[in-house]
């Protein structure tokens, strides 16, 4: 198994930069956006935008929630090990509202596609958009892309990608991780 770095933890604060402005360009005060980080990687960027948003740009009045999506794979009942749920938290309503999804990595769309379907039981967004830190884009299952990506990356089938967090793994980092067949 050999490891390479894509992006260094610098890297990534510069793409989470990028991607806050284009939500504020897109969304403005978002009193009519929310925030939704898909369980369980996709919390970690969600968080960090909210901060970031929060902080430095002074955008106080962001709605954040976390979506758990295991019922709604359509995998769920495929895997020889039981597939572990996390916890739904969304507070606020999603009527009416632009809902941005986001999530660590853009891989087949299956996971968006139950995300789509679970968050029907929260109520009918007006939009749904979608923001990822790393676009594979060679691996799609599912017509899907995102309205935001920090990085496009070109995997084959042996390689995944991984995201680091400071706040789970210790550090900040994307590695592509190439596996031996």
């Amino acid at each position: 198994m050999s490891q390479k770095i894509l992006l260094t933890s610098q890297e990534v604060n510069i793409i989470l930069h990028r991607l806050a402005c284009q939500l504020i360009e897109n969304h403005l005060d978002f009193s009519t956006t929310v925030l939704i980080g898909i369980q369980p990687r996709g919390t970690f960027l969600a968080e960090r935008l909210k901060k970031l948003l929060h902080e430095e740009y002074g955008i106080s009045n962001i709605a954040l929630g976390y979506l758990d999506i295991t019922f709604f794979r359509d995998d769920f009942r495929r895997n020889d090990r039981p597939l572990g749920a996390n916890k739904t938290q969304i507070d606020f309503l999603v009527e009416d509202k632009k809902v941005v999804f986001i999530d660590d990595v853009l891989f087949t769309g299956r996971s968006i596609r139950a995300a789509l379907t679970a968050i029907q039981s929260f109520g009918r967004p007006s939009e749904i958009e979608l923001l990822v830190l790393i676009d594979r884009r060679f691996s799609r299952h599912l017509p899907i892309q995102p309205d935001y990506r920090g990085r496009q990356v070109d995997a084959i089938n042996n390689e995944k990608v991984k995201v680091c967090w400071n706040e789970k793994d210790g550090e900040n980092g994307v590695f592509l991780i190439k596996t031996e067949n």
